[in-house]
């Protein structure tokens, strides 16, 4: 008898045409750049809300982190099972059209209860969507160009959260210097609860073109036996994923711990430059949306891009380990620009201070799911990721926004010293960071030669 053959990975001409696979990155990059500006939004509206809803700190750091994140982190992990059994595509697109109208909700809450309710559904909608992706773009591009994709696709951080910033002020300044809006239902409404509904309402619009959009087949794992049709095994059980996870514990601490650290970096710092600018040094509202926006554009996106395009040329010389030592040199090299930049004696020093700030804080992500791809089964990988996205999520949205909240009202004491805040931060994490990748340099080398072998 013919012993089986792979069909997975290692097969020649088994991914989609170039233009499919293209064209679904696009829809899945759109879907993301609409979920950051929809969950970042919030960042250049903290003093309104403050101001209507008589809060603090670290009453708005809850809105921002914790009413986000308690539910997106924790149906991350079923909807990623569900993600592994089921079509992606359906999955992400109603998440899509429950975080839209989630956000469009926000802009009708008239307390702190019902913005935070408010909150909660739009992190459940947007739960569904990276596990998926991450999964669907390991079967759309083949092992050279996958790293390069989730780069694309992570432009939808800094995209997303710039044009969280530029349109987010940018809307909000045309409601305040407009008649006041009068929904039906609704009554008079605030210049930022509009700004909620206008940033919501386009993910209805791209929820239609995601609906037609095909499912890639699942790759890296089918076998044909002696001719016969090519079987699909079935998905992995829990059991077996963390028996997967517990052999290769210390390479999957490396990229999945320091990303979940540096995390609280990333979202401490998305939440709180604007209003850093605003308090220390008056600027208005819509001038620092706009300039903070712009840089983080730019300079997140030029990051996301160099830190993908990195990983090809480094596994080509021989290392297997390419993505971790990238992310290692991200976390040795942002701590300089994110203790200088809150410390800046102008707003100009500080805004340009803020270019290297996103340009690390967005290169580091996708090179770290990249990582974790590389050393998955292709039936484990959403869930794996979903696992990634939990614990970044946990300490990044959930704990970020807070832990410089915190720092600004229990450790310092005042409003205008945020700056020191900020500034702390990146001393107590991204040594943290630098340590877990040291410690699983070698293990994750171990895994990658493992899983290679399998699809050999």
């Amino acid at each position: 008898m013919t012993a089986p053959q792979p069909t997975g990975e290692g097969a020649a001409a088994d991914y989609p045409a170039a233009g499919t696979a293209n064209y679904a990155l696009v829809l899945l990059l759109l879907a993301y750049i609409l979920s950051f500006i929809d969950r970042n939004v919030m960042a250049v509206l903290i003093g309104p809300i403050r101001a209507d809803f008589a809060i603090s700190d670290f009453q708005y750091s809850l809105l921002h982190g914790f009413a986000f994140s308690m539910f997106y982190i924790v149906m991350g992990l079923p909807i990623a099972r569900l993600a592994d059994r089921h079509s992606r595509k359906w999955i992400i697109t109603s998440g899509l059209v429950a975080w839209s109208v989630m956000t469009c909700l926000c802009g009708a809450a008239r307390s702190f209860g019902g913005l935070f309710l408010a909150r909660v559904g739009v992190g459940i909608g947007e739960a569904t969507l990276s596990p998926s992706a991450y999964s669907m773009l390991g079967d759309l591009f083949p092992r050279e160009k996958l790293a390069r994709a989730l780069a694309v696709y992570s432009l939808g951080i800094t995209l997303g959260g710039g044009l969280a910033y530029v349109v987010g002020g940018a809307v909000y300044a045309w409601f305040a210097q407009s008649e006041p809006v009068t929904l039906p239902l609704l009554g008079e409404m605030r210049p930022w609860q509009m700004t909620f509904i206008a940033v919501g309402a386009p993910g209805l619009l791209l929820a239609v073109l995601l609906g037609f959009l095909p499912e890639p087949a699942r790759r890296g794992g089918a076998v044909a036996v002696a001719g016969s049709a090519v079987v699909e095994p079935s998905t992995p059980g829990l059991g077996a994923i963390f028996r997967h996870l517990r052999a290769h514990a210390r390479g999957y601490l490396a990229p999945i711990g320091a990303a979940s650290v540096l995390s609280i970096l990333g979202y401490g710092t998305m939440a709180w430059y604007p209003e850093f600018l605003m308090r220390s040094f008056a600027m208005p509202r819509a001038e620092t949306g706009s300039q903070f926006g712009l840089m983080f554009l730019i300079a997140g996106s030029l990051g996301a891009l160099a830190g993908g395009w990195s990983v090809e040329p480094l596994r080509r010389r021989g290392y297997a380990d390419a993505p971790l030592r990238i992310v290692l040199l991200v976390a040795a090299l942002w701590m300089v620009p994110a203790i200088a930049g809150p410390l800046s004696s102008t707003p100009e020093q500080a805004i340009w201070w803020a270019a290297p700030i996103v340009f690390f804080l967005n290169a580091h992500f996708g090179v770290g799911v990249a990582a974790v791809q590389f050393m998955t089964p292709n039936r484990m990988r959403a869930q794996v990721s979903a696992l990634m996205l939990f614990f970044t999520n946990l300490f990044g949205l959930a704990f970020g926004p807070s832990a410089v909240a915190m720092l600004t009202d229990f450790l310092f004491g005042n409003d205008l010293d945020l700056r020191y805040a900020l500034a702390l931060l990146p001393v107590l994490v991204c040594p943290l960071a630098i340590a877990l990748v040291l410690q699983g340099l070698s293990g994750y080398r171990q895994a990658i030669s493992e899983e290679m072998q399998k699809q050999a």
